[in-house]
């Protein structure tokens, strides 16, 4: 248990009294050229700056962080994982009891993984990236497809979702992606109703082959295509676990596949968002992404102070353990990543909200915050006026770019658009931090509003890749130090076990809407 490490009484000790940011001789330049840290020491390709001046930390503070790390054996914890020892489970009660290799699944580049378990499963994975290449090659000649939808919900929607819009500006000429989840009948409708379902070639995503939603929502497809005079079997293919119901030749162009040791949330470099990024932006610019992933993964196992992903889960864990703050928001200063921050909301709350360690035991400490996001500068109009003036604190991860993607920018008042979204941005940063003195009460901004910034050049398919391993390695290492376990989601099964209860009712046409009544039904089920 972390709390009884000496590495932990030291930075509750120090987070009893941690440094004013409100004091105007803190932001030295020392400061701020001393508090960053970036990729580019390993490559140039990818220039990933972290800037924390705006933490509520000091040389100390990092130093002790980073003993908590080496006392809880992050590291090592994060080479289990990569090289696909068993760390999806617990000791003392029933766990998935898996492999986490979702690593694995973009692990075709430079310094490759040499353990068994990661080499197969990443030959699998490629094994599966020269189908699809097959795949768009037969249907590009055909030239028969112009729109993609994608049906699944979770992982297999979030961040493909997330992936897809911050890659817009790389799509091929006449390609048009959908996403269906929601089980919501309206949510398919208004996209059926919408499109030419004669040049739709439509992509079913769930691992296990019997996802509620997907299966339903797959079903209504079929018959919207049955009614227009198509076969469905001609315009849809599968993303699956082998020998899954979904695995079937007979209603399917084709099946790809993913395995149980990739999560949901997990699953975006997978085929999960492969066949999309694919069709859509080509096979080239899925490579260049998952190359992006690769590299980071790699950071990852670095054992200093440049690895970005432990640097990061280390102060989400300073302002959750030692300062008490119990949310965080990820703010991009990009409207292409308009989707990323619901994508990251699932990667860390359903990973991390747990209450129980590896031992199957409560735990004393606080896991994973909750999180929520917005694209800046919407956000500042919006939800920020409670992050300066409300009463908790909501530790910020702001997500920035020198570059704009497109390259099409205009001088307004003597500054590009470009500009004045960056300057937003750093002014947020060193606003929330500093705060203002103002005898006016409602004119006071108390300041210590703990933030940090993420930046980069320019979102290309490569630094995407970069940040979603980026993210994904955060959370992971986060539920290492607590000692839980990042990679199961048991609150999400229960929930689906009383929902077809309740979907026994409908059946049996036993429901009238007078809601006490179907409780109380319910509750004698």
């Amino acid at each position: 248990m972390f709390t009884k490490l000496k590495s932990y009484e030291k930075l509750k000790k120090l987070g009893s009294d941690p440094i004013d940011l409100t004091n105007k001789d803190i932001f030295t330049l020392d400061r701020i050229k001393k508090m960053q840290i970036s990729s580019s020491t390993r490559e140039k390709k990818l220039d990933l700056r972290l800037l924390y001046a705006t933490e509520r930390v000091t040389k100390d503070v990092i130093d002790s962080l980073f003993e908590l790390s080496k006392d809880t054996n992050a590291i090592s914890k994060m080479k289990d994982m990569q090289d696909g020892k068993i760390v999806n489970s617990l000791k003392g009660c029933e766990s998935e009891n898996r492999k986490v290799l979702h690593t694995a699944m973009r692990d075709f580049f430079e310094q490759k993984n040499p353990s068994k378990e990661a080499k197969e499963a990443s030959s699998l994975a490629y094994k599966e990236i020269e189908k699809l290449d097959k795949f768009l090659e037969k249907i590009n000649k055909d030239n028969k497809f112009e729109n993609i939808v994608q049906i699944g919900i979770g992982g297999s929607f979030l961040g493909p979702k997330a992936l897809a819009t911050a890659l817009k500006k790389y799509t091929l000429k006449n390609r048009e992606f959908y996403f269906i989840s929601n089980v919501d009948p309206d949510d398919s409708s208004q996209i059926l109703d919408s499109i030419d379902l004669s040049k739709t070639l439509f992509v079913s995503v769930s691992k296990s082959g019997t996802t509620l939603e997907t299966l339903t929502n797959e079903e209504i497809v079929k018959d919207f295509l049955h009614k227009k005079g198509l076969n469905p079997k001609d315009h849809m293919a599968s993303v699956t676990g082998k020998n899954s119901p979904m695995d079937d030749p007979s209603k399917y162009l084709e099946s790809f596949y993913i395995w149980d040791y990739v999560g949901g949330r997990y699953s975006a470099s997978s085929m999960v968002g492969g066949v999309l990024l694919g069709f859509c932006f080509g096979i080239d610019t899925f490579k260049d992404f998952l190359k992006g992933a690769s590299y980071m993964d790699k950071i990852a196992l670095e054992e200093d102070q440049n690895n970005l992903p432990l640097f990061s889960a280390l102060l989400g864990i300073w302002n959750r353990n030692f300062l008490g703050y119990s949310t965080e928001a990820i703010i991009p200063y990009s409207q292409a990543l308009l989707y990323f921050p619901l994508h990251l909301q699932q990667l860390d709350m359903e990973s991390n909200g747990k209450s129980i360690d590896k031992n199957c035991e409560k735990i004393s400490y606080k896991s994973g915050p909750i999180i929520f996001g917005d694209i800046g500068t919407n956000a500042q109009h919006s939800f920020f006026q409670l992050l300066h003036q409300g009463t908790d604190i909501i530790p910020i991860e702001f997500i920035g770019f020198k570059k704009s993607q497109y390259q099409k920018d205009l001088k307004v008042k003597e500054t590009k658009s470009q500009e004045k979204l960056l300057s937003n941005m750093f002014a947020q940063s060193i606003t929330l931090a500093q705060g203002q003195k103002n005898k006016n009460p409602n004119k006071n901004f108390s300041g210590n509003r703990a933030n940090h910034i993420l930046l980069a050049n320019q979102l290309d398919p490569y630094t995407l890749g970069a940040l979603l391993s980026y993210f994904e390695n955060k959370v992971a290492f986060q539920g290492f130090i607590w000692d839980i376990n990042s990679f199961d989601q048991e609150g999400v099964q229960l929930g689906k076990i009383l929902a077809n209860k309740f979907l026994d009712l409908f059946a049996k046409k036993d429901v009238d809407f007078d809601i006490g009544k179907e409780y109380l039904k319910f509750l004698q089920l």
